[in-house]
């Protein structure tokens, strides 16, 4: 049953800050955990994630704004799960930060936290709803108002990684998988098979992941490969008839392959999406709503980036397979962009972002796309093109300038051929040699993409750069995570 926890509001003169010293409680509420606790845990909105539990009268969840705290202080500090229960129970300043006053509760259990995970995992694999992309968007939506950020200047950027809380996931299936294996084992084969076995089968899998870092996971990937082999080469053959090893061997084609007589693992976007993620369930998958892959490795972020901002917000991040273009996925995150900015008229990108299908978009929304880099060879002789009505343009080159004509599907520009025979570019000019002239064809659609590759030069000299400071955000997710 859901419930929101609104406890901490309830605040305790016996309580654990009112029990420091003065010179000690004045330093705790000048500490960045109180900061995090007055900015992110008071404004994180339950009532989002009720959909994860059932309106049947029933034992309440653990409290939703904790659990979801504990994640971001977790990533942020990059601890382990045990680190982070060890902070939650012995650190005074975290326990603030999560809206604790005494030091004899626990918010929740390490089970309640992993199932709460699963649940936030199940819940996308079945709808493709982020839930704790909703928590970022609402936190962002409240930040942006308090501290009166402009919004109309923005910039974006993207970066592969690889999900820490992915791999965890996969590793603790991987162990799962051998636990399964160990308990159908013969008495005889458990005591021959001990030492291979021995480091995964004394926890649980839960038990295992818990004391790892995040830096961790590679190695032990790794590790646990080597292992999966040798059981497939002389384990596996003594229990054929047994489903649990019949699963194993599936397990092991999807997440590993030989190379040259060694073991290597399966980077994460060559995993597929039917992939086994239970060993109870061979149906099971790992899907996004419409049958998408949700597992992904490519980072999108978009932050706010007016030069009179004394700071700026990240305002959107998107997550997608690394195989997807930038400027496809980027095309679906304008529109949430300016439902949450409606202010953006600038944008700032590279070359990776442009494209027809986003330039019909920043025309609909009244922004000017600030493109940094162009994607492909430039043009030896570049025609600008000016939009003076619905029906003419203005077309130039370095010689002339003439008006266009409608064709029944195009736009048409002709310049005069006595003028073009005594240019020195004509034998690379991209116009096309007719009776009449030379006529250039093109559509709306290329006149928007040249109005993007100039739009650079119609802003001030100290703007044009505006999109290289993102980077800096993007180092920042980088330096956290193992393949960044």
């Amino acid at each position: 049953m859901f419930k929101k926890n609104v406890k901490h509001l309830q605040s305790d003169i016996f309580g654990l800050l009112a029990s420091l010293p003065k010179a000690s409680q004045k330093r705790a509420k000048c500490s960045e955990e109180q900061q995090f606790y007055k900015l992110i845990f008071c404004n994180i909105d339950e009532d989002i994630f009720s959909v994860l539990y059932s309106d049947v009268k029933s034992r309440p969840n653990s409290p939703i704004n904790a659990m979801v705290s504990a994640l971001i202080l977790q990533s942020r500090k990059a601890w382990t799960y045990e680190q982070l229960f060890d902070s939650i129970q012995f650190h005074i300043l975290v326990r603030l930060a999560l809206g604790l006053d005494n030091l004899h509760e626990m918010p929740f259990s390490p089970a309640t936290l992993f199932n709460f995970q699963n649940r936030l995992n199940d819940h996308f694999v079945k709808t493709g709803i982020n839930l704790l992309e909703q928590v970022f968007d609402s936190l962002t939506q409240k930040q942006l108002k308090a501290l009166k950020l402009k919004t109309n200047i923005q910039r974006t950027d993207s970066f592969l990684a690889a999900s820490n809380i992915r791999s965890y996931s996969r590793l603790q299936l991987l162990i799962e998988m051998l636990i399964r294996l160990y308990r159908i084992l013969s008495d005889e084969d458990k005591q021959k098979f001990q030492q291979q076995f021995k480091p995964y089968v004394e926890k649980t899998s839960g038990q295992y992941i818990y004391t790892l870092k995040g830096s961790d996971l590679p190695h032990e990937l790794g590790k646990i490969g080597t292992l999966y082999h040798w059981i497939s080469q002389n384990v596996s053959p003594l229990y054929q008839e047994h489903d649990i090893f019949q699963i194993f061997e599936q397990v092991y084609a999807e997440h590993f392959t030989v190379v040259n007589q060694k073991v290597a693992v399966k980077s994460a976007d060559q995993l597929k999406s039917d992939a086994i993620q239970s060993p109870d369930d061979l149906d099971s998958t790992y899907r996004e709503k419409n049958g998408k892959k949700s597992r992904g490795q490519a980072i999108n972020v978009t932050e706010t980036a007016h030069p009179d901002n004394s700071i700026n917000l990240i305002n959107d991040i998107a997550v997608n397979p690394n195989n997807k273009d930038d400027s496809k996925v980027f095309n679906k995150r304008i529109d949430k962009i300016v439902s949450q900015t409606p202010e953006l008229d600038e944008i700032h990108f590279d070359g990776a972002f442009g494209s027809s299908d986003n330039d019909i978009k920043f025309e609909v929304y009244g922004i000017s796309a600030i493109q940094t880099a162009i994607r492909g060879p430039k043009p030896e002789v570049d025609l600008g093109i000016e939009h003076v009505s619905e029906a003419e343009y203005i077309v130039s080159c370095p010689r002339q300038t003439v008006k266009s004509q409608l064709t029944r599907k195009r736009y048409k520009a002709v310049f005069d051929l006595s003028i073009c025979g005594q240019c020195a570019l004509q034998e690379k000019c991209p116009t096309l040699i007719q009776k009449k002239g030379r006529a250039y064809y093109f559509s709306h659609e290329d006149y928007l993409r040249k109005k993007r590759l100039r739009a650079i030069e119609s802003i001030p000299p100290e703007r044009r750069a505006l999109r290289n400071n993102v980077e800096a955000t993007v180092n920042e997710f980088v330096c956290k995570l193992r393949k960044g």
